[in-house]
């Protein structure tokens, strides 16, 4: 039986996991020299999964933001070679974005560097405190005790959770 006080305690400890987690994949971003910020990897591993090239809005839907969020990281991100803007071969007003090559490239990077971080937080653990932990975690992601999916939600688990686990979908 948890008490409110060891819940409580519980939250804080999460919470100061989420931002060690943030803190040790930002530094591990800045070190792979590739001038994309969080926010902007973020989009480039959602654009990864998109079946075809996204609308701006369907981008800002996504990443649960609004739509002039996504114009100002595609702005940058468009400066720098990782995507580009494109116009909708069924209607001129609407643009679309999709990935370059150098932006592919840099999500291989940016793979890298998200798996370091996480080799770095995990470190401390042995194998079984890691299973252990996946366990926990499938429970928290997924809403429900034992890791089945609540009310139908959830998308299970693994390396890349969230967004970046629904290949193939349609932004």
């Amino acid at each position: 039986m948890t008490t409110p006080d060891s819940d409580s305690l519980l939250a804080e400890q999460l919470l100061r996991l989420t931002r060690r987690v943030h803190r040790i994949q930002k530094h591990h971003l800045e070190r792979s020299g590739l001038g994309v910020t969080p926010a902007q990897a973020r989009l480039l591993r959602t654009l990864a999964h998109c079946d075809a090239p996204p609308r701006m809005a369907d981008l800002a839907e996504r990443l649960e933001v609004v739509p002039r969020a996504v114009t100002t990281l595609v702005d940058g991100l468009e400066a720098s070679g990782k995507v580009r803007r494109m116009p909708d071969p069924t209607n001129r007003r609407v643009i679309r974005i999709e990935l370059t090559e150098d932006g592919r490239k840099a999500l291989r990077h940016l793979r890298g560097a998200r798996m370091s971080a996480a080799e770095e937080i995990l470190d401390p653990l042995t194998d079984l405190e890691r299973e252990v932990l996946s366990g926990l975690l499938d429970a928290l992601v997924d809403g429900a005790p034992g890791g089945a999916p609540k009310h139908g939600h959830g998308q299970g688990s693994g390396p890349e959770q969230g967004q970046e686990q629904e290949q193939g979908r349609t932004c």
